[in-house]
């Protein structure tokens, strides 16, 4: 959205693609933003009134199929639609790790297991209290789902778990207040600005308790609350708690349409199964191919903040290739 937003405002022709029935991707999907707890409807709210009557607009419209003549694409459309450009840009996103594949937490089977983006949902209908049914007045955090877990195959950091986590606490104790919110984690990764004083003020202002170590197993008791096992590295002891519901930070990984796109365009991908940029240092907005553009988390995780900047960058790029191009044709 903001690249396009950017290209239009330059003079450019921009058909934005979108395979949902709307503008926003899991920005949309969200409540409040860390760090400063913004809702996260003004994010897209504001860039859809940039788009408005910018750019041509395909929304619940897949691409089947790109043919690559001279310099020019062919693009065939889920709804038989051709369209024909000079440069393609990539914001395929990504999708949240599968919290079901790490059955050892029980979601999908236990109903107090839920993820970090169901909160999200259960915070925005605000029915928090409903979704509630034992009886411990304790809520767990789990950090790193499917990300630095060699085990799933994902060792990489996804970058905004942490502070997620620290954010969802907080607003767990705006709410319940009669609550104990745990966080458990291997590590704290705060690197963003601010995220650190939200660290502070979730443990000083909230009473948020953050124990080091990773939770080995959940299982449910026959009041319904979740029993978590997890051994307190800090303190060098196992650890057993129940909860009256467990949220799962599940981390990022490749998208279905990043793969989709990515190997219908022969371009590289990393180790980490996300877009590899040509250059990671002085061309990140570049892909292997010639023409063809990336942005945002189709490379690797992403804020919010750095997919915004990463847009931009890439519509700069995308201006610099055309007047190369153009001064080739001279």
């Amino acid at each position: 959205m903001e690249s396009s937003a950017q290209l239009a405002a330059m003079g450019y022709q921009v058909t934005l693609i979108e395979k949902e029935g709307k503008l926003g991707g899991h920005v949309d999907q969200w409540d409040f933003l860390f760090p400063n707890h913004r809702p996260a409807r003004e994010i897209v709210d504001s860039l859809k009134q940039r788009l408005i009557s910018k750019i041509d607009l395909k929304l619940g419209t897949e691409v089947k199929s790109v043919v690559r003549n001279n310099n020019h694409f062919s693009i065939q459309l889920s709804n038989s639609e051709v369209l024909y450009g000079d440069a393609l840009l990539l914001s395929t996103g990504f999708d949240l790790f599968e919290a079901g594949k790490k059955e050892e937490y029980g979601h999908g089977i236990y109903n107090n297991v839920i993820t970090a983006a169901e909160l999200e949902q259960v915070f925005r209908e605000n029915n928090l209290r409903l979704r509630l049914s034992g009886n411990t007045r304790r809520i767990g955090i789990v950090h790193c789902v499917g990300s630095r877990d060699e085990k799933v195959g994902n060792e990489y950091c996804s970058k905004v778990c942490c502070v997620t986590g620290v954010k969802q606490a907080i607003r767990l104790r705006e709410a319940l207040p009669e609550y104990e919110v745990f966080n458990f984690y291997m590590d704290l990764r705060m690197f963003g600005r601010y995220f650190e004083d939200l660290y502070r003020e979730a443990q000083e202002k909230w009473g948020v308790q953050f124990l080091r170590g990773r939770v080995s197993e959940a299982s449910e008791d026959i009041s319904g609350n979740v029993v978590v096992k997890v051994e307190d590295t800090l303190a060098g002891r196992p650890m057993k708690m129940s909860v009256d519901m467990l949220v799962l930070l599940t981390g990022f990984v490749t998208s279905k349409g990043t793969k989709k796109i990515g190997n219908m365009l022969d371009l590289e991908f990393g180790n980490d199964r996300f877009l590899k940029p040509a250059d990671e240092h002085l061309f990140r907005n570049h892909s292997n191919k010639d023409g063809i553009f990336v942005a945002g988390a189709c490379t690797g995780p992403r804020s919010i903040s750095e997919t915004i900047t990463d847009a931009r960058a890439a519509a700069l790029e995308i201006a610099a290739f055309f007047r190369n191009t153009e001064g080739r044709h001279e």
